[in-house]
């Protein structure tokens, strides 16, 4: 039987699955402090979208990431439908003994390292080689307590200090990350480097050297090429994307990195193509704009402005 690069035969539609970053990668860049009830009210929202991953909140240092200091209040209030995975990123071993004292308020746990050992060092103060090997007892952990371990690689296109990251480095960490029981990983274009041309050649390897592997895209819009970008990785086979409600997020180093591409302008572009997401893109946008409202300025997201494409009846 032919099959496509995704898996599917041919005249099989295709469906991907999206997970929210935006209450954890996007509040985080924010300056000013958002309420812990707008945060929950948010989510909420995204919930009510038909988002089934999310990721909620980080067990960083408060004096690191302030805004996101709520947490554990976060996951004690939101209510979400049942199914929906939330995810806890985690920095470091004392960053996951905090996670697992309240271990029954998530389901996911990402793991983290730069392929670029300049960006590792200026992000987490860590040798590129001393997180990896923390990886590996974290990972054990994880496991162990029965979570769903993901990993997530930082500057996989590309670093604003080195330039070129070697593919080969990259999918070499990735491999480390499986081995230690990593079952979804992530590559991010953390400061918008990323080609449509490379992407394309990048999840083509990233999909055969990782069988069994949800092999996830995660863009930014720095450069305004991440939906171009997405649609690389899906044409390559990728069906598992991260993105962020109002085009939140960014990166700490270096300044001038901006958000994720925007969830309601990402699944407005794979419903256009016919690929199901399982998200309801109006209710997507209504979160957004409430974001917009929270926030008291505009965001950058294009479907904000611009809503959903709406087809008028065609003319008898």
């Amino acid at each position: 039987m032919t099959l496509l690069p995704d898996n599917r035969t041919p005249g099989e539609s295709r469906r991907v699955h999206i997970r929210e970053v935006g209450p954890r990668d996007g509040f985080q860049n924010e300056p000013e402090t958002i309420a812990t009830p707008d945060k929950i009210r948010l989510i909420d929202a995204l919930g009510r979208a038909g988002v089934t991953r999310i990721e909620v909140a980080s067990f960083v240092r408060p004096d690191v990431i302030p805004q996101l200091s709520d947490g554990v209040e976060v996951l004690k209030g939101i209510d979400l439908p049942a199914g929906v995975e939330r995810m806890v990123l985690v920095p470091n071993s004392k960053g996951l003994d905090n996670a697992l004292k309240v271990r029954e308020l998530f389901e996911d746990v990402a793991l983290f390292v730069s392929a670029s050992g300049t960006h590792n060092k200026k992000n987490i103060n860590r040798t590129v080689e001393e997180t990896m090997a923390d990886v590996k007892v974290m990972g054990k952990r994880i496991v162990a307590e029965g979570l769903k371990f993901c990993a997530v690689i930082a500057t996989s296109f590309g670093c604003p200090y080195e330039g070129k990251v070697p593919l080969d480095r990259v999918l070499g960490l990735a491999e480390e990350f499986a081995e230690a029981g990593a079952t979804e990983i992530g590559f991010g274009d953390t400061t918008g480097m990323a080609n449509p041309a490379y992407v394309s050649q990048f999840f083509t390897a990233a999909l055969g050297r990782l069988p069994g592997v949800e092999v996830t895209a995660h863009f930014h819009n720095t450069r305004g090429q991440g939906l171009a970008n997405a649609y690389a990785a899906l044409e390559a086979g990728c069906t598992s994307f991260e993105s962020s409600f109002g085009e939140l997020g960014g990166c700490p180093v270096p300044a001038g990195s901006t958000g994720n591409i925007a969830t309601e302008d990402l699944v407005g572009m794979f419903h256009e193509m016919g690929v199901d997401t399982g998200l309801d893109l109006d209710r997507v946008i209504e979160a957004a704009r409430s974001a917009q409202g929270v926030l008291g300025r505009k965001l950058t997201s294009h479907s904000i402005v611009a809503g959903p494409v709406l087809w008028a009846p065609a003319a008898d």
